[in-house]
């Protein structure tokens, strides 16, 4: 039987009086039935996903006798597929509605998972299942972040994001290392549980409601301002430029940090930076979602270049400093361009999420390019330390002159010669018109 549409309804959440811990940790009580599902999900998806694909390389290279240029390449492309894609999803979304996105893009990760059993030997079948995994996760992102929110009023959206994006990194952490013992030895084994563990998420989704998509705002009730509505590129540009200078530290970390410390330093230092993004995120969420835009830009960026400037220094307690400093200015940034994106756009939320999955996307692929440069011009000078001190100028330099090149509504790092310029500015303004 065909599941009746369900708009979700929000329970309301206790007014917070400047949220005290306890008020904090009681909002995320108050989700439905389906968004519990969903956030489960959100866990469970990644986890085996991140089973399988952080050892792609090593299936594809080291099992198949790929060459490295050929992986680089493949991978490279899966990763735009899966990015740009999003795009693509938020306009079926539209077309199909929100859960039957989700379903459909489901059942293609599951075929994919599925496909790496006979790909353990034959090289195109492992190709063409990264491929159906990576369009599968391009479908299913948006569709799912918008299925969380649709019908949630704005004050409940941070903390649905927030605990979104915890499970998934949750998952993303513990993934990988829960399938190390198996993937060289027991692949096929690891293939098949991934496979099945899909499938019966997917069993899942076919039972969740439809969403009734909302409708667009009305001028007349709509809070945002005029210099909003005529900013929609605004969270679309930082959220390129945020994931792009945070890729630096994604892509480049493990090369630097192993060198100078340990293997097991190293992983240290991943699972505290894990540990404090999923424990912490959900709890700054009301903080981080009454944060003025342009101070959360400010907290976000400044972490993040004194992250990367602690890194250069290269002593490991510098290394351990800076990966959590980078971690507050990611818990910062990537929630609060999502929520801005929502704020200051008319179209549905599939379609946003999928415009800041194309722009993460486009960041991440400017970092990959960049930074191999980069990298490799600082090792054959002698100093990497040079690399994250030029990243960390670009943290402090690149978000102001975005926001000059785009007109942003309240200046950045200058905003006190800038706010007075704009008082005296409305004051003459206001001198003329009377």
């Amino acid at each position: 039987m065909t599941p009746t549409p369900h708009q979700p309804t929000p329970t309301p959440a206790p007014t917070p009086t400047r949220s005290s811990p306890v008020t904090r940790l009681a909002q995320f009580t108050h989700f439905t039935a389906p968004q519990y599902f969903l956030l489960t999900g959100s866990f469970l998806i990644p986890l085996g996903s991140f089973a399988v694909l952080p050892f792609m390389s090593v299936l594809l290279h080291e099992r198949l006798g790929m060459g490295l240029g050929t992986v680089g390449v493949v991978l490279a492309v899966a990763s735009f597929v899966q990015f740009s894609g999003g795009v693509v999803g938020a306009a079926l979304a539209e077309r199909i509605g929100l859960q039957r996105t989700m379903l459909l893009a489901l059942v293609i990760r599951t075929a994919g998972f599925a496909a790496f059993l006979p790909g353990l030997s034959r090289p195109t079948w492992a190709v063409a299942a990264l491929f159906l995994v990576s369009v599968g996760a391009a479908l299913y992102l948006p569709a799912n972040k918008a299925y969380l929110v649709t019908g949630v009023e704005e004050e409940r959206r941070a903390p649905l994001l927030s605990a979104s994006s915890s499970a998934l990194n949750a998952g993303i952490a513990l993934g990988p290392i829960a399938a190390a013992p198996f993937v060289l030895t027991a692949s096929a084994g690891l293939f098949t549980a991934v496979a099945v563990l899909f499938a019966l998420i997917t069993a899942g989704h076919a039972l969740l409601p439809q969403a009734i998509p909302e409708a667009p705002p009305d001028d007349d009730h709509c809070e945002q301002t005029a210099a909003e509505k005529r900013e929609p590129l605004l969270p679309f540009a930082i959220t390129v430029l945020s994931v792009y200078v945070f890729m630096f530290f994604q892509h480049y970390l493990a090369l630097y940090a192993v060198g100078r410390t340990s293997t097991y330093f190293y992983g240290l230092v991943l699972a505290l930076y894990a540990l404090l993004l999923v424990v912490t995120q959900p709890l700054l969420s009301d903080w981080v979602a009454h944060l003025p835009y342009p101070h959360a830009l400010r907290i976000g960026f400044t972490a993040l270049a004194a992250g990367m400037a602690s890194l250069a220094l290269g002593h490991p307690a510098a290394i351990l400093g800076g990966a959590l400093l980078i971690c507050v200015g990611e818990i910062v940034l990537f929630l609060k361009n999502d929520l801005e994106a929502l704020a200051r756009s008319t179209r549905s939320p599939a379609v946003v999420f999928g415009r800041q999955r194309l722009a993460a996307g486009i960041g991440a692929f400017a970092s990959g390019i960049v930074g191999g440069e980069g990298y490799a011009w600082a090792e054959r000078a002698g100093h990497t330390g040079l690399f994250w001190l030029a990243v960390a100028a670009q943290c402090a330099l690149l978000p102001p002159l975005l926001l000059r090149a785009l007109r942003g509504p309240i200046p950045y790092f200058c905003n006190g010669f800038y706010s007075v310029r704009r008082r005296v500015r409305e004051r003459a303004r206001r001198a003329s018109s009377q």
